[in-house]
């Protein structure tokens, strides 16, 4: 089936298209991102995230800290979610907003799913995720930016995919790894001499742990692995199987041999 989303009937009447957000613009009650006034001085940030490739999918993940200013705003701020059953998407940036864009992300995909019947294809995911970034390009001028990460299991190719952003809604595929939020630069030194194309999910994982851990050696605003409060980072791992969650307990032992490791 296309990508291109067409024209089914809703109630009877004509609808452009099977977005929901399209649904709700013809019946008058479509969200709109709008800011009005001068942009507050400490908005809270959502910080780093990251998504790597490995031999049978993708692992992403997001440390859990964020900013307002100068100042730790929340210390258990999730920021890697769960699209659909194939495909996750983190966020960094305006947490709120951030957050909420990716509700109604999630919202559309399966809303495309009950009205044609199928699943969008793991590019049409990604091509609308960079249209809903697009539609808040007025928004990230006045400060209030949402990037986010996307990546799935392409089940047509038989292999995971990545794509990131830009702040104008630009699509970037990418191939092994990708980085974004204030920790980013850092976390991407990392992970250019330690990914291998070979890696197994679970060396993946500890790979993206120990990439959040060096970020936050470096960035104040990344919170890297708390064994006394028990904070860890968010991973997913996306693969032929769904998308599944690691657990504390193994990120927990994962954290303690990397913090007993390093230097």
């Amino acid at each position: 089936m296309s990508d291109t989303v067409h024209g089914p009937l809703w109630l009877g009447e004509p609808v452009p298209d099977a977005s929901f957000i399209s649904m709700l613009e013809h019946r008058g009650v479509a969200p709109e991102w709008a800011f009005e006034g001068e942009t507050p001085t400490a908005l809270t940030e959502a910080t780093t995230i990251l998504a790597i490739t490995f031999a049978d999918g993708v692992v992403m993940a997001g440390d859990r800290r964020a900013t307002a200013g100068n100042v730790i705003a929340h210390k258990r701020v999730r920021k890697v979610y769960e699209a659909d059953r194939h495909s996750a998407v983190a966020i960094s940036g305006t947490a709120g907003m951030a957050v909420e864009l990716i509700k109604l992300f999630r919202t559309e995909l399966e809303h495309y799913e009950k009205i044609e019947g199928n699943a969008l294809s793991l590019e049409g995911k990604a091509n609308y995720l960079a249209r809903m970034v697009r539609g808040h390009l007025s928004l990230a001028f006045q400060g209030l930016v949402v990037i986010p990460l996307f990546c799935g299991y392409d089940t047509a190719q038989g292999k995971g995919r990545l794509y990131s952003y830009d702040v104008v809604g630009g699509r970037y595929d990418e191939y092994d790894y990708a980085t974004t939020g204030s920790g980013g630069t850092e976390a991407r030194s990392f992970l250019k001499s330690a990914w291998s194309p070979d890696l197994t999910s679970d060396e993946a994982v500890a790979v993206s742990v120990e990439a959040l851990v060096a970020a936050a050696e470096e960035d104040a605003a990344t919170g890297g692995p708390d064994l006394k409060r028990g904070i860890f980072p968010n991973v997913l791992i996306v693969s032929a199987d769904g998308v599944s969650e690691v657990d504390d307990e193994q990120l927990a032992s994962i954290s303690r041999t990397i913090q007993e490791g390093r230097r």
